[in-house]
């Protein structure tokens, strides 16, 4: 098992019950998934970039991503149905305790003047959005063989039944929120 998944098991479950005043272990939030996207349009004008971006996303995550592809036709931003915009992956279980503790203790402290990330991105049920300015801070990326520096969407779903509850079990997990 992954080392986040421990931590969790052990120590983060029984801790939130207490803090949380819940009655079951069962009630305390979980993580359920996470999801990595990157979606830009320059894969309109060039279709070699969906393949660039799919390499990328599963470098970092180290599952193959589905690419994501138009719903339907938009005139306004030359875009036909099925044209691929952008990659995305889901992860769970042991994969998801993965990325989140190389997310939180490699990537994120290797962004310069880093100050934690912001308490802001909650949407209402615990669930987490991170956006990313760039790729590269990744050690799995090579910067000489990437093409351009794109930026990444992380969505981090929880059982979580409010935002409270969402930023106490990240916080516990590790997550450096700012103050």
């Amino acid at each position: 098992m992954s080392r986040l998944k421990d931590l969790y098991n052990e120590k983060v479950k029984s801790d939130l019950k207490e803090k949380l005043g819940h009655g079951n272990i069962n009630m305390v939030p979980k993580l359920t998934k996470i999801v990595v996207n990157c979606v830009t349009k320059d894969c309109v004008t060039n279709s070699k970039v969906v393949g660039s971006i799919a390499g990328d996303i599963s470098l970092i995550t180290g599952q193959k991503p589905v690419v994501a592809k138009a719903k339907k036709s938009e005139a306004g931003f030359k875009l036909r149905k099925g044209q691929s915009l952008g990659a995305f992956v889901t992860l769970r279980g042991s994969r998801m305790y993965e990325f989140l503790d190389r997310l939180i203790n490699i990537s994120l402290p290797r962004v310069r003047d880093f100050r934690g990330v912001s308490p802001k991105g909650f949407d209402g049920k615990g669930n987490y959005n991170l956006g990313l300015k760039e790729q590269i801070m990744f050690p799995e990326i090579n910067y000489d063989k990437i093409d351009k520096v794109r930026g990444l969407g992380v969505s981090i779903v929880t059982t979580a039944r409010n935002n409270e509850e969402g930023r106490e079990l990240l916080k516990a997990l590790g997550m450096p929120f700012k103050n």
